[in-house]
């Protein structure tokens, strides 16, 4: 059974699997993000996150957009899974994969499905590292904020 457009899930993401899930119809570009935890941040060293998100909401999110995507870039199909649970250095947190007949519209469709999801998905992230852990990040922009979504247009076609 092939992944679903949008997904929260705690499992492991499969970029390969979402890539020929947008690609399957011979596009002309396949664009991915892949968003990996990283080792450090603001000069701490990290050792792990942990994601948590309201998973109903968030997925409805992804939903929307996807759809905001479709609506700007038409012939772009777009995936997106996002990962919560604890994560290691270097595991994909989110997958994002964009087809189009013109990578133009790809990669337009992947930068603002991203900008996207740091403004209105509900998950947080926890990073731990030497020394402690703090909250980090989250979506504060209501999702009907037109300022909002027409920022992230700005940036996926800057």
């Amino acid at each position: 059974m092939p992944p679903p457009q949008v997904a929260v899930t705690a499992e492991p993401l499969d970029t390969a699997a979402l890539v020929a899930l947008v690609g399957a119809q011979g596009e002309g570009a396949v664009v991915t993000f892949a968003g990996l935890v990283r080792d450090h941040n603001l000069g701490r060293r990290v050792e792990f996150l942990e994601y948590e998100a309201y998973e109903p909401l968030a997925v409805r999110a992804l939903e929307r957009i996807v759809d905001e995507a479709k609506e700007l870039w038409p012939s772009a199909r777009l995936v997106a899974h996002h990962r919560i649970g604890r994560l290691e250095i270097g595991e994909a947190s989110i997958v994002i994969a964009a087809a189009s007949p013109h990578r133009a519209d790809a990669f337009a469709a992947c930068r603002y499905t991203i900008e996207r999801v740091k403004q209105i998905v509900p998950i947080w992230k926890r990073e731990h590292f030497d020394g402690g852990d703090v909250w980090l990040e989250g979506a504060t922009a209501d999702p009907e904020d037109a300022a909002a979504r027409e920022k992230a247009y700005r940036i996926a076609c800057a």
